[in-house]
């Protein structure tokens, strides 16, 4: 379901994970990334959520950050991400979370009227940014070590 979700993204090409890669980081000890999939009635897997635990200063609260949300074709319209949805959010009540957090691309307009449907609301004033691959590297050569 990665390599769909990428592909549905328009990102196949970025996906290098493996199936030992996810193996590895998501049944690690400690767990430091967590996965639910929904199953259909004939056993199918109908969707799936990763998720991991960020934090916010400002509540002093861990919160939920969900990393993808994905729903097979032949499932979507069933109900199957609201009720992924509404288990992360479970688990942010039951913990006492305070927040349940994630992207949408800015083309998928069927996610975002979902989203909204369930009273998620798009953060507008807060900007993503990403380091990888050379910058990281260059980053990370910047850190200087007392010693």
């Amino acid at each position: 379901m990665v390599r769909e979700l990428a592909d549905y993204e328009r990102a196949l090409t970025e996906v290098v994970a493996t199936e030992e890669h996810l193996r590895r980081t998501l049944f690690a000890e400690p767990p430091a990334v967590f996965g639910h999939v929904a199953e259909a009635a004939d056993g199918r897997l109908a969707g799936m959520a990763v998720w991991f635990l960020n934090y916010s200063t400002w509540l002093g609260t861990h919160n939920v950050y969900l990393e993808d949300l994905y729903v097979r074709p032949d499932f979507r319209g069933a109900g199957v991400g609201g009720q992924l949805l509404r288990t992360l959010a479970a688990i942010c009540v039951d913990r006492g979370y305070d927040r349940l957090e994630w992207w949408v691309l800015d083309w998928n307009e069927s996610a975002r009227a979902f989203y909204a449907s369930i009273g998620a609301q798009a953060l507008t004033e807060w900007i993503p940014y990403r380091v990888t691959g050379a910058a990281l590297r260059r980053l990370a050569g910047e850190v200087v070590t007392s010693g």
